[in-house]
């Protein structure tokens, strides 16, 4: 087999340990270097003076991250690999063997390189990411509360739509502070605005829901998760502003842009914007970008049988955010996405089926940032256009089945 690379590494790494193979043309040259700072650079400095043409390394967790920062400051090629792309031999696993394997691999051109965005890029994503954390922490917050709530024989979670709304925490401050509310605190509050004017719930079904008992420690519980909440809502803005004063015009503009795709919010805009950048030149079709993301379906063909083709593991903020996006665009009947979520759902069950239209969303991110082009929503009746007499016939079927005759006249030839 022919070399591609005279002169390569391969690198195997650890929290605490980096094992490197030099292939310098038939010669190799093992050593060993710390994690810290100091013996990186030295990793990175012995390879500059080796004349190294590529690194390549696992992406093993987030210990690759410092040694691709280090390498990526001294101007030297490196690539990150999935481990799973490269398994050795069973048997025969050291990290001495796993590095000499890797270069043995890099050296033949055998190994394909994970796309990995810039610094700036991957600075961008740990903030939408950590903001995402904290929004999911709220979530159990506010699942919390309600439990606690339920537990003091509190229906307020069953009258308020947003428990963690104006009028909910106005109520719940004022029951915190040990007092009841009865009809007069009602009427006083209502009138000064403290409790919202379009609640669907009556005075008397409110009244009715906040008669409960709670005790001395749970009311210190819920101040206790109050408090949280309150803090978790102020970080989360700060996020928010942090991001959009962080995002790069080009980014603001491209966010923007797919909000115009049914489903998607500013939030979610500026996730994907985060992960997948503004140019599309580095995903040659729809196809690729859906692989690397993990939303499309595999091949598993054997004796010209399809087997389970489940998706594959891809971007994991991707994914999840645009599953969400889903879950929002299924909701909205004149969308055509509400369409295909129903005839696939019939058949397939509704998790792939949300699966699907995250994937169809993800293609029309795709070209609105490749091509150009504005996005225009194919409608809830797109899939009626195809087969129409063979759908008349079908549904004529299950009528004939249910005991109703139509009329001669009214059956199509």
């Amino acid at each position: 087999m022919d070399k591609i690379y005279d002169i390569c590494c391969g690198i195997d790494v650890h929290k605490k340990l980096i094992v490197a193979c030099l292939n310098h043309k038939r010669k190799k040259e093992l050593r060993e270097f710390g994690a810290t700072t100091r013996e990186l650079m030295e990793l990175a400095e012995w390879l500059q003076k080796n004349n190294c043409e590529i690194v390549a390394m696992e992406s093993t967790g987030s210990y690759w991250k410092p040694l691709y920062n280090i390498m990526e400051s001294y101007g030297l090629h490196v690539i990150v690999v999935n481990p799973a792309h490269m398994k050795a031999v069973p048997g025969r696993k050291t990290d001495v063997k796993d590095a000499e394997w890797i270069a043995e691999l890099l050296q033949h051109g055998l190994l394909q390189p994970s796309y990995i965005p810039s610094k700036y890029q991957r600075e961008l994503r740990e903030l939408v990411q950590y903001r995402k954390s904290l929004v999911g922490e709220r979530t159990r917050e506010l699942n919390r509360l309600q439990k606690m709530l339920e537990g003091a024989n509190i229906k307020l979670s069953g009258t308020v739509t947003n428990i963690n709304g104006k009028s909910a925490r106005k109520i719940l401050e004022y029951i915190l502070s040990g007092n009841e509310i009865d009809e007069k605190k009602y009427d006083e509050m209502y009138e000064e605005k403290l409790i919202a004017h379009n609640l669907k719930a009556s005075k008397e079904h409110i009244l009715d829901d906040l008669k409960g008992f709670m005790s001395p420690l749970q009311r210190r519980m819920l101040k206790e998760l109050l408090q949280h909440l309150d803090e978790l809502n102020v970080h989360i803005e700060n996020l928010n502003d942090e991001i959009d004063n962080f995002m790069k015009p080009e980014e603001k503009q491209a966010s923007q842009v797919i909000q115009d795709v049914t489903g998607i919010g500013n939030t979610s805009a500026q996730t994907i914007i985060a992960v997948i950048g503004t140019d599309m030149e580095r995903f040659p079709s729809d196809r690729h970008i859906s692989s690397w993301a993990g939303l499309c379906p595999g091949d598993n063909v054997s004796a010209k049988k399809r087997k389970s083709g489940k998706i594959r593991k891809g971007n994991a903020l991707l994914k999840s955010t645009l599953v969400l996006c889903a879950h929002a665009a299924v909701r909205h009947k004149s969308s055509y996405f509400h369409a295909q979520f129903k005839r696939i759902s019939t058949h397939r069950g509704k998790k792939r089926a949300y699966v699907a239209v995250a994937h169809s969303i993800l293609i029309a991110i795709y070209h609105i940032l490749k091509d150009g082009v504005k996005y225009q929503d194919l409608g809830a009746e797109y899939y009626n256009q195809f087969n129409a007499e063979r759908k008349i016939h079908a549904y004529l079927k299950k009528l004939k089945a249910l005991g109703w005759e139509p009329p001669k006249e009214a059956v199509p030839a």
